[in-house]
């Protein structure tokens, strides 16, 4: 492994970060360093490293130390990378990320919550609540999601469902609807480690949640005073160091405990593609280590491809014997590995049981695009035209018509070979 620094990008690059190897543990350019950790009133477990420490840029994916891993497209969550990517993990405070979506769809920003008892003291992370508080739902957020603050989380839950195990339930059924079907959430924090999801779920609900405005702001903010009932603000500090130390990252939340080990889920775009990386079960700073090599491989190592343009002609399919010539519904834009470009295939799948007639427009199929055996997306495909049902056989003579037909031919037979019969 190679001590290496991230410099910025040129204008125009396809390249999120140049990697250089130097002899330095600084950083040049807008790359900053993370001030010391702030140690709230029960310390920190999440130390934040002063450099990266990331392989060449390569072809070949990173050799990765966490025990699972993913990376995807934050805009269709096509996967570049992954490592036992459905392998079931606790996931520590990530689970945050869910308490977040709940309370950002059901309470206002400026909700004013009152803490109850049962959310002070949730160690080892907490900013500081106190009993009777009243604060808002904005400032919990900030506590919960750069501080990773487990009263906050529990006050939240309390305010939005009641009480914390109804809460639970809450977060358990917005997994059902976001289709997370590895993920079980036991607490509003991840402390119990009972709860577990994967890395792919995880990337999932990480989308869901950045498409939320408030949510996509806090995440991104490095540092947030917290008012106090007295004294002066709580001050919290976003433990994403990649914040500071990859240029171009816009979130999202680590996450730390025994079981679950070092976990980080971190958001970056470079122009106008955006990665997810989620990093579960690693060790010290190698979730930071990890996650900046894996970015520096989507970005490096990855173009941007239009596949299918929206009205293309995309070939025909044969239904009843009749050609229906077919066009793109949509267009498909993905990312795809720069040696692979020239390898990227095309197939018209039709729709199981079509049948004729078929309307102009209607779809008649898929168009599927794939890389090496490797599925990259998929459009409807629509008839260019409109195809009738072909004409229908003149129909076949009846009996009474055939019983007809011979009688006449023996008259005819009889009158003129009568005699001879």
């Amino acid at each position: 492994m190679r001590r290496l620094r991230v410099l910025p990008w040129a204008a125009g690059s396809t390249v999120l970060a140049i990697i250089v190897v130097t002899a330095s543990a600084g950083a040049s350019g807008p790359v900053s360093t993370p001030p010391p950790t702030f140690v709230g009133p029960s310390g920190s477990p999440s130390p934040f490293p002063t450099v990266l420490h990331t392989p060449a840029s390569s072809l070949r994916p990173p050799p990765i130390h966490a025990q699972a891993a993913v990376l995807e497209s934050a805009v269709t969550g096509q996967v570049l990378f992954v490592k036992s990517a459905d392998q079931r993990r606790p996931v520590a405070s990530l689970t945050k990320i869910m308490t977040a979506i709940l309370v950002l769809q059901a309470r206002s920003l400026g909700h004013v919550v009152t803490v109850h008892a049962d959310a002070l003291g949730v160690q080892p992370s907490t900013v500081g609540l106190v009993d009777g508080e009243r604060i808002t739902i904005r400032n919990l957020l900030y506590a919960l999601l750069l501080q990773s603050a487990n009263d906050a989380a529990v006050a939240l839950a309390d305010d939005v469902g009641g009480t914390t195990p109804a809460f639970v339930a809450m977060m358990n059924r917005g997994a059902a609807d976001l289709h997370l079907t590895h993920t079980r959430f036991r607490s509003p924090n991840g402390l119990d480690d009972r709860g577990y999801s994967t890395a792919r779920n995880m990337a999932a609900l990480t989308r869901a949640a950045l498409r939320l405005p408030a949510f996509a702001k806090v995440v991104a903010t490095k540092q947030y005073d917290v008012p106090a009932p007295t004294g002066p603000p709580r001050h919290v500090q976003n433990r994403n160091a990649l914040l500071w130390l990859y240029p171009g990252t816009y979130g999202v939340k680590t996450g730390f405990t025994s079981p679950a080990g070092h976990c980080l889920i971190s958001a970056a775009r470079h122009g106008d593609r955006r990665l997810i990386v989620v990093i579960l079960g690693d060790v010290e700073d190698d979730a930071f280590d990890d996650g900046a090599a894996l970015l520096n491989y989507g970005f490096g190592e990855f173009s941007k491809v239009r596949l299918v343009t929206d009205g293309q002609d995309v070939g025909s399919l044969t239904v009843g014997g009749q050609p229906i010539e077919a066009l793109a519904g949509a267009a498909l834009v993905r990312l795809v590995r720069r040696d692979r470009a020239g390898e990227v295939g095309r197939s018209l799948v039709p729709t199981p049981g079509l049948v004729l007639p078929v309307a102009a427009g209607e779809v008649v199929g898929r168009v599927v695009v794939e890389a090496r055996g490797v599925v990259l997306g998929s459009v409807p495909a629509v008839a260019r035209s409109a195809v009738a049902s072909p004409p229908l056989p003149p129909p076949s003579p009846t009996g009474s018509q055939m019983d007809g037909g011979v009688a006449v031919l023996a008259e005819l037979l009889r009158a003129t070979f009568g005699s001879f019969l």
